[in-house]
């Protein structure tokens, strides 16, 4: 499994040895995210394969940034049981390096 850590400048969101890598996107175990920065919101989309995401905007230093994460909390497909309740994010926002 590839390992990665994902920042905001110089806050850890996540750091995990464990990620798995799904269509360029690095997802964290939750055990190995900093969910006292995250704040889930009522945003939702829908994958054909992966079904229903739900968000979270993260909370770093006094600044928001909405719907920068996301989790798949109920997979509609085997393919994306991996990734059941792992958490991802938006390159353009956080910094996720492989370690």
């Amino acid at each position: 499994m590839p390992s990665a850590i994902a920042k905001i400048d110089n806050t850890v969101i996540a750091d995990s040895e464990e990620t798995i890598k799904v269509e360029g996107n690095h997802y964290f175990p939750k055990d190995s995210v900093n969910f006292e920065l995250l704040t889930k919101t009522d945003l939702s989309t829908v994958c054909h394969w992966k079904g229903n995401a739900s968000y979270f905007t993260i909370n770093v230093d006094g600044k928001e940034y909405d719907n920068a994460a996301w989790t798949y909390e109920d997979p509609t497909s085997d393919r994306a049981m991996p990734i059941k309740d792992y958490v991802a994010f938006y390159g353009n926002v956080v910094n996720v390096e492989d370690k």
